[in-house]
């Protein structure tokens, strides 16, 4: 016999090498494992400046990510203030959900913000238009909620002023 021959019949077949165990059945130890040893912090290769899944993001997003939500959050509870003390709701989309459940309106909106967050921050290192970076966007997402609390503050004021 040949020594390729030898060396193939003296392997064991894949299957039985393989360890029994999957490692995919240990989700919560493979998350929390990933999460505090991260090995993906950017892309793979030289020039890849497209959207990457990596496995590390900036603190600052998750930051960034609960002062929005905790805004929106507000933004519901000032909205359903105003609305019971007169107000109309001014966007569209949201009107027919504010005159049904209050629960339903702030489980909903608090769902959109909290899954459009996600995706912003799983492409923060993007482009869009190959020029304005998806950060910015989050930043900019973020000052649109305290302006726009401001500006719910403002209005409560008014709404008690003339009462």
């Amino acid at each position: 016999m040949n020594e390729k021959t030898q060396t193939a019949e003296s392997r064991e077949p894949l299957s039985e090498r393989r360890n029994p165990k999957d490692r995919r059945t240990r989700t919560l130890r493979s998350l929390i494992h990933g999460s505090l040893h991260p090995r993906r912090r950017g892309p793979r290769r030289e020039g890849e400046h497209n959207f990457t899944a990596v496995d590390w993001h900036h603190p600052q997003w998750l930051a960034v990510a609960m002062l929005t939500l905790i805004l929106c959050v507000a933004d519901a509870l000032l909205t359903l203030t105003l609305l019971h003390g007169g107000a109309y709701e001014a966007n569209p989309l949201m009107r027919p959900l504010v005159h049904g459940s209050p629960l339903m309106f702030a489980i909903v909106k608090f769902g959109l913000t909290a899954a459009g967050i996600v995706v912003l921050i799983l492409l923060a290192r993007a482009r869009v238009f190959g020029t304005v970076r998806v950060s910015l966007i989050l930043y900019l997402v973020l000052l649109a909620y305290a302006v726009l609390i401001g500006y719910e503050v403002w209005m409560l004021e008014s709404l008690a002023d003339v009462s």
